[in-house]
């Protein structure tokens, strides 16, 4: 059967996919609205039941603190069935505590970052936002489909984004992508999705706390938050930053780390 870890993948997303407002009026970067969309996939590399229990341990020890009782973000989510973390909600003394656990654990994290460009939205994804998730995912999974005999992905469940359909469309998307230099390329592995509730599945909350942290950088120029974690961080693909397509300078790692200067402003054409 193998080792659960090495083929469980666990994924989330920072920002949102909206382009427009009324009148289809061009909104990115309004407030509100961000710069970029950003989807994440985390791989853990120790015992992933024991991972998640933990992680309820640290919910639960929140939950339960004189010092957050009164506070309204936790107060909200205790109410409606469990305090849960979640970066962008988290007071800053919470959101400290998790990122401290997390720098913890072992896992790898590697994530697609794509300007929110109204020209490629419409040409590339047909002004959908179905499928500019699908197209992001695909480069998340396209060098993945040979490594182990099965892979399944949880997915935080987005609406209509992470719907059965929308993600083979995906899949599908990857393996063309797999197969663009070679198309005798065998596809080895078989892939399973498993969409659940953000709130279900408590490791979605490491995911999400990562692609906050890269989210900072390209809509804030806040890197603190990047540099603290830079050592789970393996990958982050500015997709569409054709300044660095040649010698794939838009592909980040710990050589080629993200700075202040990695901060965008809105593509409104």
């Amino acid at each position: 059967m193998g080792d659960i870890k090495e083929y469980h993948r666990f994924l989330d997303e920072a920002g949102d996919t909206t382009f427009y407002g009324k009148g289809k009026m061009p909104i990115i970067g309004s407030e509100g609205v961000s710069n970029t969309f950003i989807l994440g996939m985390i791989k853990i590399k120790q015992p992933i039941n024991e991972l998640r229990n933990s992680i309820f341990e640290k919910q639960a020890e929140i939950s339960q603190s004189t010092y957050y009782k009164n506070i309204p973000s936790v107060l909200k989510r205790i109410e409606k069935g469990g305090f849960y973390f979640h970066a962008k909600d988290d007071l800053p003394e919470i959101r400290k505590e998790f990122f401290d656990f997390i720098l913890k654990i072992d896992f790898s994290f590697e994530a697609v970052v794509a300007r929110k460009i109204i020209g490629i939205y419409e040409r590339k994804h047909n002004g959908k936002g179905n499928e500019f998730y699908a197209d992001l995912l695909s480069h998340l999974l396209k060098n993945k489909l040979t490594k182990h005999p099965k892979l399944i992905l949880n997915i935080a469940q987005r609406k209509s984004s992470t719907e059965y359909q929308n993600l083979q469309l995906a899949l599908q998307k990857a393996i063309v992508r797999y197969k663009s230099k070679d198309n005798e390329k065998e596809i080895a592995s078989k892939v399973n999705f498993n969409v659940q509730p953000f709130t279900v599945e408590p490791i979605f909350a490491i995911a999400d706390y990562c692609c906050w942290a890269v989210q900072r950088v390209f809509e804030k120029g806040e890197t603190r938050f990047y540099d603290y974690l830079q050592d789970k961080i393996s990958l982050v693909v500015d997709l569409y930053d054709s300044t660095k397509f040649r010698g794939n300078k838009n592909y980040y790692n710990k050589k080629n780390p993200l700075t202040i200067n990695n901060k965008i402003s809105p593509h409104l054409s």
